[in-house]
């Protein structure tokens, strides 16, 4: 499969720069993979296109307010740094912007917290130390990480958050699930669907394009997930029941489809714990997903991949034309789709 199978032409009028009020309030894309019908609606009335004994699957994961400035010890040199990942303690793998930030470059950040250069990796990437733990200042040193193709200053950083964020980690939002509201689920809920958890935090590598010619010989990045037993066990019993499965997100995907590899053949959804780097493709045969709620993704991206794997691509194609035409919003404040 080429690269160029999965690109697109976007105006940029249709990237959304701030999000909708309220968060259900954005428009609704549903789509029959099996005919490529098409309905337009709201994400409010997502209940018309869902039945009792469906199970959403959302992802709890939190974004980190990741992006700090700092200044070189004793230069005073600007350096921007976005913490991508805590590894061990008080050492983090972090994109480091500005010049000749090499190893053993101390940073200061804004005279609460220093840290060192230990490890030069690829490109921007470094592994820093810090004096201290950072996990609590985070809140007093650090800015929402919005994607670059967001312009517009964010007015509440809430809104960069899922209603049920709760599990801190994440370097960017799971997008679909900023569509949803306390009431929302609540409705959702007196109509008989179910609502269980999974965490996977969300690396920036995400949204990054492919730049393979050849999408196959990309290499997937890695991001930690959990499925807890009790998820695992809400899963198996809307199976057994005759329920759907609905993914809230590429990332709910990722990991629900994760946890079906590392089940039997067949079986019940195990639980799991770590890292997973799966990389899904047209070809790919999906065990644990009956459908998918999603944003609109940017052209040449994995995520692309995946909605086509899962709907086939000339379809998702056509619908995203569709969307174009009909001036949905797209990427991560835009407007939704449902996948079925």
């Amino acid at each position: 499969m080429k690269l160029s199978e999965f690109d697109y032409n976007l105006p940029q009028e249709r990237i959304a720069q701030t999000p909708v009020e309220p968060r259900d309030a954005s428009r609704l894309l549903v789509l029959d993979r099996q005919t490529g019908e098409i309905t337009h609606t709201h994400f409010y009335e997502i209940g018309r296109f869902l039945q009792p004994g469906d199970l959403l699957v959302v992802n709890r994961t939190r974004v980190m307010p990741a992006r700090i400035y700092a200044q070189k010890v004793p230069t005073g040199g600007k350096v921007e740094i976005l913490l991508l990942n805590r590894l061990d303690g008080d050492l983090w793998e972090a994109m480091v912007g500005g010049k000749r930030v090499k190893v053993g470059t101390r940073l200061s950040i804004q005279g609460v917290v220093e840290a060192e250069v230990e490890k030069v990796l690829d490109g921007p990437r470094r592994l820093l130390r810090f004096s201290q733990p950072v996990d609590d200042l985070l809140e007093q040193i650090g800015q929402m990480p919005l994607p670059p193709y967001i312009h517009e200053k964010l007015q509440d950083p809430a809104r960069y958050q899922t209603v049920y964020a709760d599990q801190t980690g994440s370097a960017a939002a799971p997008t679909a699930g900023l569509h949803f509201t306390p009431k929302l689920l609540a409705t959702l809920e007196q109509a008989g669907i179910g609502l269980a958890e999974v965490t996977l935090h969300v690396g920036l590598d995400t949204f990054a394009p492919v730049t393979e010619d050849e999408v196959t010989e990309h290499h997937i990045h890695t991001e930690w997930c959990q499925l807890t037993a009790d998820t695992a066990g809400q899963i198996n019993r809307t199976r057994a029941a005759g329920g759907r499965v609905v993914a809230v997100g590429t990332t709910s995907v990722r990991t629900l489809e994760t946890a079906a590899l590392h089940s039997p053949v067949g079986g019940p959804i195990s639980p799991i714990e770590g890292n997973t780097n799966l990389y899904i493709l047209p070809g790919f045969r999906f065990q644990a997903v009956d459908a998918m709620v999603t944003n609109f993704h940017l052209p040449k991206s994995t995520l692309l991949m995946l909605v086509s794997a899962f709907a086939g691509r000339e379809t998702i194609l056509q619908a995203y034309q569709t969307a174009i035409e009909e001036q949905y919003r797209f990427y991560s404040f835009g407007d939704a789709m449902l996948i079925l």
